[in-house]
């Protein structure tokens, strides 16, 4: 069989095709429920050089801090490229779909490759096809959306590369000679992470969906800058309101606890999320130095990251108030040291709204939807080759964060003041 360069395909044993699958057993039980069987794997790649005006423009913006447009959109196009290329794949090979779809960034030298991965799927033997949806969600999450009443549509993602800068950090440098929240920061980060999510729900909108589920954040460093990028699948759903008439619902729950909400008489209304970046203070930080030679609490810190994580919780309930929800669940906090004594505090989660008449098509889930499929084969070299967004077309359940490091710290403003005032 004659494969073409960059997808696999199925091999054929004397009249049979073997499907070459990147499915689960629990993922095949589940989707068996569904009238739907597994296909192939199917691969999109793209890989880009960044170039020299790509970097000068993203040095000079640099200096200013905040969203960097030129490697935003670099990052972009690179992601929609490898997954226009596997949904091409999919396409010619025939099916209703692709489940599992991920996005990758994976660094080959002074190069960058963007992949995209996902498993073809067919109606039952004997049912008409006809290609109907791409999705981020994995075969026991699709059960999970699909048994919600949702329909799935499409892949998408909605991301934003950015920068604290030099000139923030100088910023950031001197506002840390006081104790508390600073106010430059929290805006920049706020401003960036909202981008993510406006962008994801505007492709959404697009694809003529009305919610958009799953959504997976993660943080991804991305030479010397840091990338947001959400990705989720754009679904409708018959009770809430039509595409096009508004904005449609954001969650970050898991499929399997939509649809436990769902069970319940709940929808989700949007994903909130609250930023607050705070400083400790010069002072207190000398404080907390000297205290950590001796054994106890620092009495300072503790007052700090208790009053930050509020202010992050306080926006986020504001954010919730603004929607009209009952709730928000599945509320994270997260912690991040961004450099120059910053710490940004982030908080998201779901807001859900009472909505009668709604319901699941199922009164239970079956055991195999909430399995956790445990990993056979471990890589500990993988984060040297490069970052999955999706982590391997699974929904974070561990919800692990990796630390954003920020681009600069103080001290190295200070010797850049001081080398350019040195001619």
């Amino acid at each position: 069989m004659a494969v073409m360069p960059g997808v696999v395909g199925s091999t054929m044993i004397g009249n049979n095709p073997v499907v070459m699958t990147g499915l689960s057993g629990n993922e095949i039980y589940c989707l068996h429920q569904k009238g739907i069987r597994p296909g192939d794997i199917v691969i999109g790649n793209s890989v880009f050089s960044l170039g020299v005006i790509g970097s000068v423009g993203s040095g000079l913006r640099n200096l200013i801090g905040g969203e960097v447009t030129p490697v935003t959109g670099i990052i972009h196009e690179g992601r929609l490229n490898s997954y226009s290329r596997l949904l091409a794949e999919a396409q010619r090979r025939g099916g209703i779909g692709v489940t599992g779809v991920t996005s990758q960034i994976i660094q080959h030298g002074g190069n960058i490759e963007f992949l995209s991965i996902g498993s073809c799927l067919h109606a039952g033997y004997g049912m008409p096809e006809e290609f109907r949806f791409t999705t981020a969600a994995d075969g026991q999450e699709l059960y999970c959306q699909m048994d919600a009443n949702f329909t799935p549509l499409k892949f998408v993602f909605g991301n934003v590369a950015y920068s604290i800068g030099i000139g923030g950090s100088l910023i950031g440098g001197l506002k840390g000679l006081q104790r508390g929240e600073v106010p430059q920061y929290s805006d920049v980060f706020n401003k960036t992470r909202h981008h993510a999510l406006e962008r994801i729900t505007a492709e959404a909108q697009v694809a003529g969906a009305n919610a958009v589920l799953g959504i997976r954040t993660s943080i991804v460093p991305f030479r010397g800058l840091q990338e947001m990028v959400m990705v989720g699948t754009a679904s409708f759903h018959p009770s809430l309101p039509p595409a096009g008439t508004q904005r449609p619902v954001t969650s970050d729950l898991t499929n399997q606890e939509l649809w436990n909400l769902v069970q319940m008489g709940y929808m989700p209304v949007e994903l909130v999320l609250g930023v607050s970046v705070y400083s400790l203070g010069l002072a207190g930080r000398i404080t907390s130095s000297i205290k950590r030679l001796a054994r106890g609490e620092i009495q300072e810190l503790t007052n700090l990251i208790y009053e930050a994580r509020e202010n992050a919780i306080g926006r986020l309930q504001r954010d919730a108030q603004a929607c009209g929800a009952d709730d928000v669940a599945g509320i994270k906090t997260y912690v991040y040291e961004i450099g120059g004594g910053l710490i940004e505090f982030m908080a998201l989660g779901t807001a859900v709204k009472r909505m009668p008449g709604i319901g699941t098509l199922s009164p239970a889930l079956p055991p195999q939807a909430i399995i956790d499929d445990k990993n056979t084969f471990i890589n500990v070299a993988e984060s040297a080759l490069g970052v999955e967004v999706s982590q391997g077309g699974r929904t974070n359940r561990k919800r692990e964060v990796k630390k954003d490091t920020g681009p600069v710290s103080w001290w190295d403003v200070v010797k850049i003041i001081i080398r350019v005032a040195g001619g």
